[in-house]
This record gives C-alpha cells, sequence and structure tokens, in this order.
C-alpha cells in the first residue's frame, strides 16, 4: 500500500471505522535510520491501533526501526516479507526474503529484544518454484522458532520476475486452503488471511477458518464497506456512520493540515470512493479530483462534493456538476 496508507488516509479511515488495525506504508529502515524519521512516524493519536510496517533485511536496523516504533507510540511492528516490488528485491527484503528463512528470524529476533511491541510478518504462501506447502510451512516454522507469533498471509504466491506488482495481485490464484492448511498445522499461531477480500461478508467467512483478515486495496477503493466492522467483527453497539458524517468529521482535520501547508489534493484523493455505488459519486469524484477547484478552495469542498450525491445534503450543487 505504498503511497496509499499515508496519515491522511488512515485518519480518514477513522471516520468509518475506530476498531480496525490499521497500517501505515511499508517504511524502509534506511528512511528511518538514516532519513527523517519524524516525517514517516509522526501520526495523529485518533489513528490508533495503528501498526508500523518497516521492510529491511538489516536485524540492527530492524530493531533500532522497531525500538522507535514503541517510542513513537505505535501498537504493532510488521515486517513485510511479501512485496514482489523491484524497487523492494533490488534491496533483497520484501518477498524475496521468503527464500531466506533464516534471515528473517534473526531480524525478528532483533526486534523483538529491542521493543515489546508484537512483531509480525507478513508474507506471501510461495515465491516462484518455491511454493510447496512444506517449503511454506518451513519459513512458518523458522520464523515462529524466533518467537513471532502473528502470520498475516497474502493467499497468493508470488513471482519475483516476469510479474509486475500489480500483475502479482491478480494473476497467481489465490489459495485460501492452503493458508486454512496453515492454521491447522499451526494451531498455536494467530493466522491472518490477506488477498482478494472485497467485504465484510467474505470476511467473515473467512473468520470461522483463521483467526484475521486484511482487507487492502478494496478498504482503499470502497471506504465505506468497513462502515459495519465495528458492529458485525468486533461487537460494538455504536452506531454507524453515514457517509456524511464522515466527510464532517474528516473536514477538520483538512482544516488544520491545510493551515500546515498540507495540499488539498494530497487529503481528497483519499475519499474518492467513499461514495462508490451511490448516486452522484461521479461528481463526487470529479470535485474533488479538480485541479482548480483544489486550489482555490479548502475544506468547504467536501461538503459541496458530498451535497452532489443522493444522501444527505448540505446545500445544493451546482447544476454543472449533476
Amino acid at each position: 500500500m505504498l503511497e496509499w496508507t499515508d496519515r491522511h488516509a488512515r485518519y480518514f479511515l477513522r471516520g468509518i471505522t475506530k476498531r480496525t488495525l490499521l497500517y501505515t506504508e511499508m517504511v524502509t529502515t534506511g528512511a528511518l535510520v538514516r532519513g527523517d524519521a519524524a516525517r514517516h512516524l509522526d501520526f495523529d493519536p485518533s489513528e490508533r491501533p495503528l501498526a508500523l510496517q518497516l521492510g529491511g533485511r538489516d536485524p540492527a536496523d530492524l530493531a533500532a526501526c522497531a525500538k522507535m516504533a514503541e517510542d513513537w507510540g505505535y501498537d504493532e511492528v510488521n515486517l513485510n516479507v511479501g512485496c514482489p516490488s523491484d524497487r523492494v528485491g533490488a534491496g533483497a527484503f520484501g518477498a524475496c526474503l521468503m527464500a531466506e528463512p533464516d534471515v528473517v528470524a534473526r531480524c525478528v529476533e532483533a526486534m523483538r529484544r529491542a521493543t515489546t511491541l508484537p512483531i509480525t510478518v507478513k508474507h506471501r504462501i510461495g515465491i516462484d518454484h518455491q511454493d510447496s506447502f512444506e517449503e511454506l510451512t518451513h519459513f512458518v516454522r523458522t520464523v515462529a522458532g524466533a518467537g513471532c507469533k502473528t502470520f498475516i498471509v497474502h493467499a497468493r504466491k508470488a513471482w519475483l520476475s516476469g510479474l509486475s506488482p500489480k500483475e502479482n495481485r491478480e494473476i497467481p490464484p489465490l489459495s485460501y486452503p492452503t493458508v486454512h492448511a496453515l492454521k491447522r498445522d499451526f494451531p498455536h499461531l494467530e493466522i491472518i488471511l490477506n488477498g482478494g477480500l472485497r467485504s465484510l461478508e467474505a470476511a467473515r467467512v473467512e473468520l470461522e477458518r483463521v483467526d484475521g483478515v486484511m482487507i487492502g486495496r478494496a478498504a482503499y477503493e470502497t471506504p465505506y464497506i468497513l462502515a459495519q466492522s465495528d458492529r458485525m467483527i468486533f461487537g460494538e453497539a455504536s452506531p454507524i456512520p453515514t457517509r456524511l458524517q464522515v466527510v464532517e468529521a474528516f473536514a477538520p482535520y483538512v482544516e488544520r493540515r491545510l493551515s500546515e501547508g498540507v495540499a488539498l489534493r494530497h487529503m481528497t484523493r483519499h475519499m474518492l470512493g467513499l461514495y462508490h455505488g451511490e448516486r452522484g459519486a461521479r461528481a463526487w469524484r470529479r470535485m474533488l479530483s479538480d485541479s482548480s477547484l483544489l486550489e482555490t478552495k479548502g475544506a468547504e469542498l467536501l461538503r459541496e462534493a458530498a451535497s452532489c450525491t443522493g444522501g444527505e445534503t448540505v446545500r445544493p450543487c451546482p447544476e454543472d456538476m449533476i
């Protein structure tokens, strides 16, 4: 979710769900150890519960970053061993690390020594021709031996050459039974399923077989699917927010960030899917993507765009936007 789940996206999502665990973009260890750590780590307290997702392979650097996560107030540190991007592979981390379970184990061990936060690992069910169930269980067993208790499993293998990251999310077939079998063989571990889930109904079905689910692009592209998660998944009795309430909750944040010099487009781009499937969704997206409006308006643009939809309105929609 690189360049997707930044702090603006996470604050926006918190207006939809309070209980769902949110993850940062994958941040490389180099960006934190040798770069501007605050730029990558700062977040609003309302974003919690929040996990920091790291990319790297050096145990000492990962340990230093895990300690930073604890100092900054994160709730979890996740090591990404599932990203198949060429940029990540060039740094010898991400999905290619599935071929080196001993290295991953040393990283987990170093991170656990550096922090009391939970250390989790996100990975694929295999890479290239190393995709047998035996190889997958060897990876999990080795990393679990270093103290990792939670594995977030993208139910697709990854091809490290020949497919783009987008193709690696779509072309290798999903194999939920492989993840189910992993839970069967490691009942003492927390196994969380990722990949292909497009609704809370599908997630609830999988929760009968695994300990948790991770929803990525569907939650970003159609964020309102999370509106019932606090009730449906976590058993909360709180009312489900309307889309307009989500807009109103985000508006003060937008105003604060605008006063700090953040461009409006950096925030509105995360909201485009809020009205997905609703009347006026096209006008909503059009207004929040219009460069002239983004340059001349502030948080009021959100309310004006919401007035073009079929839900609650706050003022008449401009005729040219209908």
